[in-house]
């Protein structure tokens, strides 16, 4: 078995491949140097093919993933507007495509090859849409708008285009500024993290027939920051145990306990990280956590206890510069 991490670093337009060992140790593999700014990036569920999205000229780029994890470009398609997250659905025929600046969400088929073709659907009008969340039964999708403060909700339909959702969104706290999210695995609740407040909120996505609504929410920063709040990304463990976000201002990992069934978090502590972490992840296996500091240039490797959540820096390591993009691949 092979860990595989991919880090977007779009200032130098480079894709760094490395290969993790099971101690959390790094080699480098490749650098791929991209077409454009490459910021965004999804792994296809099959594991064929890596996508990420670049800027200025609006697209996404397909590329091959060999068996030893290293890329090949395959193709690239057109995007309308400056991708900003992509996601694939669960069974990978479906690239999801939002664009903060262009408030769209694109909707593009991934043929039996696994490449990305021009988008078949597109949905304007939504404010500042930040990230697109398939959910564990891959029927909805979750697309949080940062200055609408609600998360827009869409049925996927047989051929991945997007239908009406009952109810069409799920109101946020005014001034919150929902970002990213993460689902938990028993399928009843999802936790978002909210830019502009610096909160996490949990959803209860079946209540009492009611619909999703939120029944937590809890700060990520400590008492005694008192600079401009700005969060940016949030991860779960495979096992469900512990949940992680982060904050670009105070270059913070806030880590939380995550209750059996999922409904409750409880703020545990927290581990200064890169200069501006603006991404990071978590493996596949639940060891090991990788965070990018855009303002550092270096990534940041992390041993996760599995009694208690706490980080534990394994090594730093140089990439290109503002990396903002982490993904991690099991082979």
């Amino acid at each position: 078995m092979k860990q595989i991490v991919y880090v977007a670093s779009p200032d130098s337009q480079q894709i760094h491949v490395w290969q993790m060992d099971g101690q959390g140790m790094l080699t480098l593999l490749q650098v791929v140097n991209t077409l454009g700014k490459g910021q965004p990036m999804a792994i296809h569920p099959k594991k064929t093919h890596l996508y990420i999205g670049i800027r200025p000229v609006f697209s996404v780029i397909s590329y091959c993933i060999d068996e030893e994890g290293l890329l090949t470009e395959d193709s690239i398609a057109p995007l309308l507007g400056s991708p900003t997250q992509i996601t694939t659905d669960l069974q990978g025929t479906t690239l999801y495509s939002v664009s903060y600046s262009s408030s769209y969400l694109s909707v593009s088929p991934i043929d039996e090859r696994g490449v990305v073709g021009a988008p078949q659907q597109t949905l304007k009008g939504l404010t500042n849409c930040h990230s697109a969340n398939v959910d564990t039964t891959n029927q909805v999708l979750w697309v949080p708008c940062l200055q609408e403060d609600r998360i827009r909700l869409y049925k996927i339909g047989q051929s991945g285009c997007l239908m009406p959702f009952s109810p069409a969104a799920l109101e946020c706290v005014a001034g919150s500024g929902p970002r990213h999210m993460a689902f938990h695995h028993g399928g009843n609740y999802a936790y978002v993290i909210n830019e502009l407040s610096g909160t996490v909120d949990v959803i209860d996505i079946h209540s009492a027939g009611f619909g999703p609504r939120i029944i937590q929410t809890l700060d990520i920063m400590p008492a005694t920051f008192s600079n401009i709040r700005w969060a940016a990304d949030i991860h779960i463990t495979i096992d469900d145990r512990w949940l992680y976000c982060c904050d670009r201002k105070a270059s913070i990992i806030s880590r939380f306990s995550v209750s059996e069934d999922g409904s409750v978090l409880s703020l545990l502590g927290y581990q200064a990280t890169e200069t501006q972490i603006r991404g990071f992840n978590i493996d596949p296996q639940g060891r090991f956590l990788v965070a990018a500091g855009q303002k550092s240039d270096h990534i940041a490797v992390y041993a996760i206890d599995a009694q208690s959540g706490v980080l534990s820096l394994i090594e730093r390591y140089a990439v290109g510069r503002g990396p903002m993009w982490v993904s991690i691949l099991v082979m």
